[in-house]
């Protein structure tokens, strides 16, 4: 199982009694447009689903795939979101920590342990793990990485609908060079992050244009 999730950390924790575990991973930290999604999930222990690993490896097919199986197996899953206007007001790090600890309310039960992808959540009154390059080791994190990618996936093609142009469906608000011309060509769109230099400098030339 080298380089592929798996559930050695889970497994440790089980062994001491602490059997709701509950991997977190968040999507959308990156883009300049939409959302950050962030999910948490529960397995029974010693359940595990072939496939499952960072959702960064897995083709958009092979998400959708496991995105139903894991729902179906989990014990819990929670989904959090932090707005544009939470990444603007509060920047990206603390809208994606904000959206993990949502995902993790939404849980409707309280994990005994936390296993966090990358870093640990400021603040948060329950034990928890930071595991760095998580989504690749645990396999609850892994399942909700794919969770949190694929619930923001389908939030911004729902957003490519309501501001046809910008091409959401295809790059997801990433900083891809289809999205620097479409926000250069229409100035920014409502789901745009201002806080974001391409964005704040796209707004500024749209309000020296109008002037």
């Amino acid at each position: 199982m080298a380089g592929r999730a798996n559930l050695r950390y889970e497994r440790q924790l089980w062994k001491q009694g602490l059997e709701a575990v509950a991997g977190v991973d968040e999507a959308g930290v990156g883009p300049m447009a939409g959302p950050v999604v962030a999910a948490a999930v529960i397995f029974p222990p010693e359940i595990f689903i072939k496939g499952v690993h960072d959702s960064k490896q897995l083709t958009p097919a092979k998400r959708a795939e496991l995105f139903p199986r894991i729902r179906e197996r989990a014990a819990a899953v929670g989904v959090g979101v932090a707005a544009v206007n939470e990444v603007d007001e509060l920047n990206v790090y603390w809208a994606a920590m904000l959206a993990c600890e949502r995902a993790l309310m939404e849980l409707g039960r309280t994990p005994d342990h936390v296993l966090m992808d990358g870093r640990a959540i400021p603040g948060l009154k329950l034990p928890q793990t930071k595991i760095v390059g998580g989504d690749r080791k645990s396999f609850c994190i892994a399942a909700a990485s794919i969770i949190a990618k694929v619930t923001r996936d389908r939030i911004m093609t729902a957003y490519d609908a309501e501001y046809p142009g910008y091409g959401f469906a295809s790059h997801k608000g990433y900083c891809t060079a289809d999205h620097f011309d479409a926000l250069a060509r229409l100035g920014p769109s409502p789901i745009h992050r201002r806080s974001f230099a391409p964005v704040m400098r796209a707004a500024q030339r749209e309000l020296f244009a109008g002037g």
